[in-house]
């Protein structure tokens, strides 16, 4: 089989004036990222990131709206497809445990997620990702969910 991005999904969720971030260990090192994952067999792009928000979080997620579309080449030779959707939590709160991996979740506000990015938080982010989604969400930018169509 010749070369393929990895698709992948994200919900960019903010309440209050902050993110929802998970903390994951990857590769031995503990980061922070949007909570997101791959695309699996048969379900929708929206479907994918409603299912990692809830295995990364606890909280079911509801995606309202794409925030973005992301083509990155990560320094591993990678590349990965990402498409972030804003949304909603239920407010039930989290339910069930996480996914291997996934330390904690944490409400970051916008300058500490650029603080991350820049090397000067806690922890550092999984990818430059993180931070263009928080600060496309920001800036408004928003598609509705019928952009995205699935051909039978």
């Amino acid at each position: 089989m010749g070369w393929a991005p990895h698709v992948t999904v994200a919900a960019v969720v903010e309440r209050g004036g902050r993110f929802l971030l998970v903390e994951e260990e990857v590769d031995g090192t503990v980061v922070l990222n949007q909570p997101a994952g791959h695309l699996d067999p048969g379900e929708s792009l929206p479907q994918a990131a409603a299912r990692e928000a809830l295995e990364e979080t606890g909280w079911p997620f509801r995606p309202t709206g794409i925030v973005g579309l992301y083509r990155w080449e990560a320094p591993s030779g990678r590349t990965y497809l990402r498409l972030a959707f804003c949304g909603e939590l239920d407010d039930s709160g989290p339910r069930g445990p996480l996914d291997r991996g996934i330390l904690g979740t944490r409400w970051l506000a916008p300058q500490a997620v650029r603080a991350a990015a820049a090397g000067k938080g806690p922890l550092p982010l999984r990818s430059p990702l993180v931070l263009r989604a928080v600060e496309d969400h920001l800036a408004g930018r928003r598609w509705p969910l019928d952009l995205l169509v699935e051909v039978p």
